[in-house]
This record gives structure tokens, C-alpha cells and sequence, in this order.
């Protein structure tokens, strides 16, 4: 969760726990909101970014980032989620992080013609599905890898508050895509390398792995 507080759980937890029990009333399970948040995400970023209309992109993605809220929220009402739904919701993630700097990327490149931009955009992609696999396959091997500078709340909000800024409607800054852009990728390579940090000190981190011969087919 963000560091953020007025991004904290407790923070949405007035707005959310509502909205939760109704949409359980009326038969949404979690996952499915999951799915609903994210297609709706990646279809905004996708399709808004690209054309240049990028407050109005940024806007319908933190709509239906906050929309997917709901399914933690909807789990807990119902005593706990599942194991699936966890990584259904991690995966969904990492899609609508990846769609939000395609669309961006083929702005910049395509239409703004910004070469070291555009490098920035990419280490952002990059970066954003790298910071969350060092976690998970720190995790997965029974060690720490979470932490760092950033993580995915202030990273949305760097990146879409660039994007949001540079399109708003007749105050708009187009400085501040780049500038955003260029933040996020530097403080994305520094949490990369702190995260990296932290699993090698974690404990047993340094220990001989045994290898084990593979079965034959």
C-alpha cells in the first residue's frame, strides 16, 4: 500500500466499504471487478492517450484505478478474499501499469517526435514491471523485496498528474509531461536498485541454492 496517507486503506475505507456491500448485493464478485476496473483502464489509456487527449486519459484511469479498489474492499466485507484473486489482482496490475506507458509511448514517439522522451517513457514500462517481479520473486524464495522510493500509487500519481497537467484544459503545461516523466524514471531505477538491495540482505539471501536434476518427460 502507498506511504501516501490520504492514499492509505483507512483513507477510502468510508467511500469504499458502501460501495462493496452493494455491489456484492447485487452479485459482483471481486475478481470480476477486477477485470471490469482493469478493461476499462487499459481501454482508456489505449485508446485516449494515443489520440493526444491526455487530462481526459489520465482522468478515466484514475477513475477506474480508484473503481478497482473496490475488490479488496469487496473481499474483506465477505471475510477474506482468495488466493486467486490475489494474483489475479497483482496480474491486472502490471496490465493496466503497461497499458498506461504504451499509450503514452506512442504519443511521444509517434506525435511529439521526442527521442529522449520517449527513452524515459521506456525505462518507466520497463521499470514499473520489473520493481513488482523483484517483490514477487523475492517473496517466492522466502526473502524481503519490498520497499524503495516509489511505489505503484506515487508512481500513478507522477506519471498521470504529468500527462493530466500538459492537456489541462486551457491552463495546460506541456513541460509537464516531460518533466514527470523524467522523475518517475529516475526514482523507478533507484527503488529497482533498493529493492535489490533489500533481498540481498535479506537473510539467507547469500546462501547455496542446490541444484535439482530435472525429471525426465
Amino acid at each position: 500500500m502507498s506511504k501516501l496517507p490520504f492514499l492509505s486503506r483507512a483513507f477510502f475505507a468510508r467511500i469504499t466499504n458502501p460501495l462493496a456491500r452493494a455491489a456484492l448485493r447485487v452479485g459482483l464478485t471481486p475478481d470480476a471487478v477486477t477485470v471490469i476496473g482493469t478493461t476499462a483502464s487499459v481501454a482508456g489509456a489505449l485508446v485516449l492517450f494515443p489520440m493526444g487527449k491526455l487530462f481526459a486519459g489520465g482522468c478515466v484511469v484514475w477513475f477506474f484505478v480508484l473503481f478497482d479498489m473496490l475488490d479488496g474492499a469487496m473481499a474483506r466485507e465477505r471475510g477474506g478474499g482468495t488466493r486467486f484473486g490475489a494474483v489475479l489482482d497483482a496480474a491486472c496490475d502490471r496490465i493496466s501499469d503497461g497499458a498506461v506507458f504504451c499509450g503514452l509511448l506512442w504519443w511521444i514517439a509517434f506525435h511529439m517526435h521526442d527521442r529522449l522522451l520517449t527513452v524515459a517513457t521506456l525505462i518507466c514500462l520497463v521499470t514499473s514491471q520489473v520493481i513488482s517481479y523483484i517483490k514477487a520473486r523475492a517473496e517466492a524464495s522466502g526473502l524481503r523485496g519490498d520497499g524503495g522510493m516509489i511505489e505503484r500509487p506515487e508512481r500513478l500519481i507522477i506519471v498521470l498528474t504529468g500527462a493530466g497537467v500538459s492537456d489541462f484544459p486551457f491552463v495546460a503545461w506541456p513541460p509537464a509531461l516531460p518533466v514527470g516523466m523524467w522523475v518517475l524514471a529516475v526514482a523507478s531505477l533507484i527503488t529497482c536498485g533498493q529493492r535489490l538491495y533489500t533481498v540481498w540482505t535479506s537473510p539467507g539471501a547469500t546462501d547455496r541454492v542446490v541444484a535439482q536434476k530435472k525429471s525426465e518427460p
